[in-house]
This record gives structure tokens, C-alpha cells and sequence, in this order.
């Protein structure tokens, strides 16, 4: 099992240096179904994953002078907010509820990324300018991806680039680094707010991200063999496949899922107040 874990941490290595925002999704399939861990252990068991190798690509991005680091700090103290909030619903959500919204994420990000892969090149190298948004707005929306991150599990790049882009103004290059420090950022505060509800395998966890990280090395180098559109596409349609198989096999969570999660919520809300 060892041997398959270690493969698989490599593939998610592999998928985020290939892709960048939106890889690091499949780290809680792959620990639920094809590692066997229980849902929320799997959603717990994400968020320290994506943080450590998105913190490696930060590191390169910093190099490169692709980071703005003020905006990065602002934007992930209000998604460390939105993580921490996130993380503490999700302790509380059923797995299955955890898992079938996750799946309609997946939808999501798969047609972000078709559209991504039917863009030109020059479309996607091009470097629009956009007025920036009001900074409430700005600030909703690093808490919204922060819950996103905390609740299900995944680093919420295909969300945060976009919105660096287009609400705050960073070109796209500078965005994608500025996301990384993002995603490292609000991981950590959904992996305290998991801390004490899960226990996490620690071990294990070390070893996947060293595996991970060796993945990404190999990952860049087939990067640039393999056409950006033509990845962007075939991992959209990948996305939609598993994302219908995980609706399917959560779908009892459509009905007693949704109800068992309000009710512990509310019961907990109750007892803080």
C-alpha cells in the first residue's frame, strides 16, 4: 500500500507543476478511494499536503520575483479567516456531505479549466489590465476560498488566481506566485482548525509529501512536452469523470446528509453561544 500511496503522491506532484492552480483537487480522492481513509481524515490529510508543496512552488515563484508579497499577505490573512471558519464546519459536516460538495467543485474547476484550454496562447499570455474591486469585495472573497480550502480539503488555486486577476489587478504571471503563498497560508490555518477533531498520520503524511515534491520535479520537465491547451482539456474531462463518480457514490447525502450536518452545526453554535 506503502508503494501505491508514494506513486500517487508522485501523480499529484506531477498534475500541480503540470497545471498549477486547481492539481492539488485530487489529493482527497485519492486519499478516500484509493488510500481507503476515512473522508474527513482525508480532508484533514489535504490541506497540510497542498500547503508544503505549494510552499516549494512559492519558493520558485519568489526566485523568479512572481510574488507580490503584500497582496499575498493580505489576501491569505482574510483566507486563513475563511480556512480556519471552513475547517471548523467541516469537523462537524458529515463525509459524505464533505465529499459530494467537493465533487461539485470538481464540475466547476473542470469547466474553468476547458475554457482555460480553449483559450489562444496569445489570449492566455496576454496581461489585461482590470480596474481593482472594492476591497470589501476583495476581502468576501478571500474569506469564501479560504472556507472552500478549510471545508473540502483543497488549495482553491483555480479560484485565487482568478481572483487576484481580476478583483485585486496582479497580472496573471505574479498571480499564480502570489496564489501559492495563498494556498500555504490558508492550508495551515484549515489544518489548525482540523487539530484535536482528527488525528492525523503524521508519518505517513511526511513521506506523501516528500514523494509529492519529487513529483513536481518531473512534472515541469513534462510540462514542456505536452501542449497547455491540450493538458488543460484532458484534465478537465478527467475532472468531470470522477466528479460524476463522486456524486454517485455520495449521492445518499443529498437527503440525511445535508440534515444530520445542519443539526450538529446548529447544536455547536448553540454551545459557543
Amino acid at each position: 500500500m506503502l508503494f501505491v500511496a508514494l506513486l500517487l503522491a508522485g501523480l499529484v506532484g506531477i498534475t500541480l507543476a503540470m497545471l498549477g492552480g486547481g492539481g492539488a483537487i485530487l489529493t482527497v480522492p485519492i486519499f478516500a478511494y484509493a488510500l481507503g481513509y476515512d473522508p474527513k481524515l482525508a480532508v484533514a490529510m489535504s490541506l497540510p499536503v497542498v500547503g508544503a508543496v505549494s510552499f516549494f512552488g512559492a519558493l520558485g515563484h519568489w526566485h523568479a520575483n512572481n510574488v507580490d508579497l503584500r497582496i499575498a499577505t493580505l489576501f491569505g490573512a482574510a483566507s486563513m479567516v475563511g480556512a480556519y471558519g471552513g475547517a471548523w464546519i467541516g469537523a462537524r459536516m458529515a463525509g459524505s456531505v464533505q465529499l459530494l460538495l467537493l465533487a461539485l467543485v470538481m464540475l466547476a474547476a473542470a469547466v474553468a479549466m476547458f475554457y482555460r484550454g480553449s483559450q489562444s496562447p496569445s489570449e492566455t499570455g496576454a496581461e489585461p489590465s482590470h480596474p481593482r474591486a472594492h476591497p470589501a469585495l476583495v476581502a468576501v472573497a478571500a474569506v469564501g476560498v479560504g472556507a472552500l480550502t478549510g471545508m473540502l480539503g483543497i488549495g482553491g488555486g483555480f479560484l485565487v488566481v482568478p481572483a487576484l486577476t481580476l478583483l485585486v489587478g496582479v497580472p496573471m504571471r505574479r498571480a499564480i506566485g502570489t496564489s501559492l503563498v495563498v494556498i500555504v497560508m490558508s492550508t495551515a490555518a484549515g489544518t489548525l482548525g482540523y487539530i484535536g477533531h482528527v488525528d492525523l498520520p503524521w508519518g505517513f503524511m511526511v513521506l506523501f509529501i516528500a514523494a509529492a515534491g519529487a513529483g513536481t520535479v518531473l512534472g515541469r520537465r513534462l510540462g514542456l512536452l505536452v501542449s497547455p491547451r491540450t493538458l488543460a482539456r484532458t484534465f478537465a474531462v478527467f475532472l468531470v469523470l470522477l466528479g460524476s463518480f463522486m456524486l454517485f457514490r455520495n449521492r445518499s447525502a443529498l437527503s440525511g446528509g445535508f440534515t444530520v450536518t445542519s443539526m450538529a452545526v446548529s447544536k455547536a453554535v448553540s454551545n459557543c453561544i
